[in-house]
């Protein structure tokens, strides 16, 4: 509850900080460089931060913590990891700014063909290659922050680090109302505000950790015991937690041959959709990690099943309706919120088009955040990464079967289905290990939540007025009418819940 309500706040205010966006730079070719400049560190984000380092750092850390006389020990673990990953950030981030060219040409090598060819998109290539020098610092900052926020969580204190990402929202926000009009190119406000954004969640973590007693002088360990063990499982996660990235970016890299725009209209519908998968399926998935490499190292099989089968119950209590909703509202949620200044009603459809796509992996997505840590937290990070791989492969076959036909549509199309593939494989290995099965009595609560999902569609398509109503209704009305309709949708669904006979005691985790 406490990260939910943390990443509710959090995700307000990236959508408060995507319609800011929207208004100054529509999708033009700005934007998409913006968007394609703050991927490249978001991506490598992944490796060394909540990611990969996370999902090896944590399991180790309990494990430390578990032991006995264990804060000394665990206070040089700390010391120890924080030191060396501080050391290979350092590196990693200067290479990135200065070899910044170099990476626009391999992630957007269709800007760079321009470039190289004196074609009209050349300005494209140029601008991506400035601003990353800007963002990419962001990795130094949020990888050290993203491993702050791993040691408070083991140690169970979760509101400060799921709130840390507020203030990446409120420095882009502020950088973008304030400095769009000293730049010529606005883009380098944003690029400004992400930088400003990292260095601010860096400082905010250091008395939280300080009150917790984790703060320690960071110290070169590589050959330290945790420090190696933490190496041995990070190479398999990086893999795997590399795939999902690496597929993004060659959307991106395809959608950079596309028209332009397209990777605009693939960033908004994917916040859209990030919005319910941040604030459900992520942040269920921050709090099991810790809590199944505990009950693993405490062997208790049963109850790390149980939690397992609790996580999979909410994320589907939230995700059903949140798909379904979205799917009959897209049109008017993206108009409510972007369609201003230099977004358009064209862009309103083409967005729109996207998320339906994207909406078709949306319990995938959530799915693979709730059974990966149960191979992380069991310190097993190469099962997953054999899955990941076929999912990429996978991807990868999709994006060129769908993208010449579909075009950018195609790309997030293919996102939803290498997502559904990874779950089921995610799931089957589970079962195969006889770590987990999904129960009749989940089985049967989630047939209940699709149920009543679609009597809550039934409700809203009848109740939603067509796209030229909206179009010509005032904003205050547009937004009434929103509100209303989820309003309703939310009711329709509890009170269907209800009489399907899913109460309370259906959510709750027992000791085994």
């Amino acid at each position: 509850m406490i990260v939910s309500a943390m990443t509710l706040i959090s995700r307000v205010l990236g959508l408060v900080r995507d319609v800011v966006i929207a208004r100054f730079m529509g999708t033009d070719a700005g934007a998409d460089v913006f968007f394609f400049a703050n991927k490249i560190p978001n991506f490598l984000r992944r490796l060394f931060a909540e990611g990969a380092f996370a999902q090896a750092f944590v399991p180790v850390l309990s494990e430390y913590q578990s032991q006995p006389d264990s804060e000394q020990q665990t206070r040089e673990l700390i010391a120890k990891a924080s030191g060396t990953l501080g050391v290979l950030l350092t590196i990693v981030t200067l290479i990135g700014v200065i070899a910044s060219p170099v990476l626009v040409a391999l992630f957007g090598f269709g800007w760079f063909l321009d470039w190289v060819n004196g074609e009209p998109g050349a300005e494209k290539f140029e601008l991506a290659s400035l601003l990353l020098k800007i963002t990419f610092p962001y990795l130094w900052f949020i990888s050290l922050t993203a491993l702050s926020g791993a040691i408070l969580n083991t140690l169970g204190k979760f509101a400060a680090a799921a709130f840390t990402p507020v203030l990446l929202n409120v420095s882009i926000i502020i950088a973008a109302m304030v400095g769009a009009e000293y730049f010529e190119e606005p883009a380098f406000a944003l690029a400004w505000g992400v930088f400003l954004g990292g260095l601010v969640q860096f400082l905010f973590q250091i008395p939280f950790l300080l009150k917790a007693n984790a703060l320690v002088t960071p110290s070169w360990g590589w050959q330290h015991p945790g420090v190696q063990k933490i190496r041995k499982l990070i190479i398999p996660a990086l893999f795997g937690v590399s795939v999902t990235q690496i597929n993004l970016l060659l959307d991106t890299l395809i959608a950079s041959f596309l028209v332009t725009g397209s990777i605009s209209w693939l960033y908004y519908a994917d916040r859209l959709l990030e919005f319910p998968l941040g604030l459900f399926g992520i942040g269920i998935a921050t709090v099991i990690l810790p809590s199944l490499s505990r009950l693993h190292s405490k062997q208790n099989p049963a109850e790390f099943s149980q939690t397992l089968s609790w996580a999979l119950r909410v994320v589907s209590l939230l995700g059903w309706p949140a798909l379904a909703g979205l799917m009959i509202l897209a049109q008017p949620i993206i108009m409510v919120l972007f369609m201003r200044g230099e977004f358009s009603q064209h862009d309103v459809f083409q967005v729109s088009m996207a998320l339906y796509a994207y909406l078709c992996g949306l319990l995938s997505f959530m799915f693979i955040k709730v059974l990966a840590p149960g191979y992380y937290a069991r310190q097993d990070t190469k099962t997953p990464v054999k899955i990941g791989i076929k999912a990429m492969v996978a991807n990868m076959a999709f994006n060129l079967a769908l993208a010449p036909v579909l075009g950018y549509v195609g790309l997030a199309l293919a996102t939803a289905m290498s997502a559904t593939l990874n779950a089921f494989l995610l799931y089957r290995g589970l079962k195969s290990l006889g770590v987990y099965q999904m129960s009749k009595d989940t089985v049967t609560i989630i047939v209940k939540m699709v149920l009543a999902t679609l009597l809550m569609s039934a409700a809203l398509w009848l109740l939603t007025p067509d796209f030229n109503a909206w179009l010509h209704a005032q904003i205050l009305t547009q937004i009434l009418w929103l509100t209303g309709l989820i309003v309703l949708g939310a009711f329709v669904y509890l009170l269907s819940l209800l009489l399907l006979g899913i109460r309370l005691r259906h959510f709750l985790v027992r000791s085994a």
